[in-house]
């Protein structure tokens, strides 16, 4: 995995502190939120199931109601009793929040002032299974209704679950070790030229010092020719000259 590409400063150090520690945070808050998702869809499928079998099952015998009284009935007979429904549906679509996602809640009123009063048509020249296969269906239609919102609840949490592993897995294995090892070659290349600054200080230093011992040498050095008599210093002159020229008169003689 290749590290970003930044300049190796402190400042660009602690930035990227301050990234990772938002990170690590952020991937703790979803990695909790995944789990609560996970939770809520698993009991969002068993409600589902259990609602799905329910509304099959009551489908079924409405079914069955309508096979029998279009035995019963003719075809023009059953046809022109439920050409004009008598009962209207007005639905409502709000919503609700369920783990940061707005899932959809269906409410619905008859337009009717009796719910019960479904048949729009007349005893006479229908059978009872016509009426039953109607008051089936009309109890159902909450159920479906209830199953529909379900059903689409559990497609927008999957859609959110998967929304949500995504930025776990690519804060887990990507952003995380990539600020980690941005932050490691930080550190390797600012104690890199700490050191090299050591060094250079050292010889500095060292500098310094040996020019300081030198300056103190010399002023030692003068000080001391001024405190000496000048007479003495051209006695001494004077002596070794001598000294010197007896010296080579007595080595010519011999």
């Amino acid at each position: 995995m290749e590290r970003l590409n930044v300049n190796p400063t402190r400042m660009m150090l602690s930035t990227l502190k301050k990234r990772l520690s938002t990170s690590v945070r952020g991937h703790k808050l979803l990695k909790d939120k995944r789990d609560e998702l996970m939770k809520e869809f698993l009991e969002l499928a068993r409600q589902n199931k259990e609602l799905r079998d329910e509304v099959e099952k009551q489908l079924m015998s409405v079914y069955g109601s309508f096979s029998i009284a279009s035995a019963v009935m003719s075809k023009e007979n059953l046809e022109e009793a439920l050409m004009y429904p008598k009962q209207g549906v007005e639905l409502e679509v709000g919503s609700q929040n369920v783990m940061s996602v707005d899932v959809p809640v269906f409410k619905f009123k008859t337009t009717a002032e009796d719910p019960t009063d479904i048949y729009p048509y007349g005893y006479a020249d229908t059978s009872g299974e016509l009426d039953l296969a109607l008051d089936d269906l009309s109890g159902i239609f909450p159920l479906m209704l209830q199953l529909a919102a379900k059903e689409k609840e559990a497609q927008m949490l999957a859609a959110e679950l998967e929304r949500t592993r995504r930025r776990v897995n690519a804060l887990e294995y990507v952003k995380i070790p990539q600020l980690e090892m941005t932050i490691r070659y930080i550190r390797m290349k600012l104690d890199e030229n700490e050191r090299g600054n050591q060094t250079r200080l050292m010889k500095v230093k060292d500098m310094i010092l040996n020019e300081a011992i030198k300056e103190r040498r010399e002023r030692y050095e003068k000080d001391y020719k001024e405190s000496v008599n000048p007479g003495d210093l051209a006695r001494g002159k004077r002596e070794a000259a001598e000294y010197e020229t007896n010296y080579d008169q007595f080595a010519g003689g011999n």
